[in-house]
């Protein structure tokens, strides 16, 4: 009686019971006989209920199966969740846990699934482009237009295309005036006797026309455009011109596009017949095989000039 008087004392409106009160009301309510009309401020049926309630949450955590704590997942794990994530797209969480298990790492397929969905992009997304490239490398080529200015001032075009499995060049032009039929004109000079690739990687550029789109189709050969702003999509490509400049461009005066056809004509014989490729493991473009390591000819060495001895093709003599 004395608790129900604070309970009103403390709101003049309909008085609020906190979980506290109810629990004082329902042991108060056990242990005395005449409870139920002391009632004031509620009925007996719903302190009946608060008990009724009280039993069910009771007998619900005192049955509670009692388990060990999970352990946590570490952050090398994690780690390493993400990685396989990434690396391979064709994975779902339960073969990702299998992997974990052969490495004694034991985490449930709904912990995989989190972290599965942090690192990895979404389904439509497919594999990555670099995994694209290194299975079909063989069977690809990539080309590109590298911008030339002349000694006055003059824009020449020179355009490359190169084979990604060996970074052979395959076929180079120059050009004044890069139209769509001169393009479409060094893809048919460039696949003759029916030598062509699967797969031809270019860029966006406006120089590549419905004629150029044309000859491809009809040649079989499936054109793949990179994405805006992304000339990592055509890295090989992009390091050959880089290359073009560095060693051959940067210290040459072009003097015309008679002239620019000379000095590319030295360059790719020297870079496909005699340069070591470190993408290749040192091995020399146009030979299927790096180079041996012992010697066949104990000749002795002798430098041959490449553009004027800008550069030097080592070979040893009989």
């Amino acid at each position: 009686m004395r608790h129900q008087l604070v309970v009103l004392r403390r709101s003049a409106k309909r008085p609020h019971l906190t979980a506290a009160d109810r629990g004082l009301l329902v042991l108060l309510a056990s242990r005395l006989r005449a409870w139920a009309g002391a009632l004031v401020i509620v009925r007996p049926e719903t302190v009946l209920r608060w008990h009724r309630a009280g039993f069910r949450l009771f007998w619900r955590r005192k049955s509670r199966r009692r388990s060990a704590p999970k352990p946590k997942v570490t952050t090398e794990t994690i780690a390493l969740i993400r990685e396989m994530a990434a690396a391979n797209r064709l994975w779902g969480a339960e073969r990702i846990r299998g992997e974990l298990l052969k490495l004694d790492l034991r985490v449930s397929q709904r912990t995989v699934q989190r972290y599965l969905r942090q690192a990895r992009p979404p389904r439509g997304a497919g594999q990555p482009w670099a995994t694209f490239l290194r299975n079909h490398a063989g069977e690809a080529w990539a080309c590109d237009f590298l911008p030339v200015t002349d000694l006055l001032f003059r824009p020449l075009h020179a355009f490359f295309i190169v084979a990604l499995g060996s970074r052979r060049v395959v076929h180079v032009g120059v050009t004044r005036h890069p139209t769509d039929a001169w393009g479409a004109q060094q893809l048919r000079e460039a696949t003759p006797y029916d030598e062509r690739p699967r797969f031809l990687i270019r860029d966006n550029d406006a120089k590549y026309g419905p004629g150029f789109a044309r000859l491809a189709a009809a040649s079989g050969i499936r054109v793949l455009r990179t994405p805006l702003r992304a000339p990592r999509a055509n890295a090989t490509c992009e390091r050959f011109l880089g290359s073009v400049r560095r060693e051959c461009l940067d210290h040459v005066l072009v003097l015309g596009e008679a002239h620019l056809r000379r000095v590319r004509r030295v360059y790719v014989a020297y870079f496909n017949d005699a340069r070591p490729h470190q993408g290749i493991g040192q091995a020399i473009p146009a030979r299927s095989a790096p180079m041996a390591g012992a010697h066949v000819n104990p000749g002795r060495v002798v430098a041959f000039p490449v553009l004027g001895g800008l550069h030097h093709d080592y070979r040893r003599t009989a």
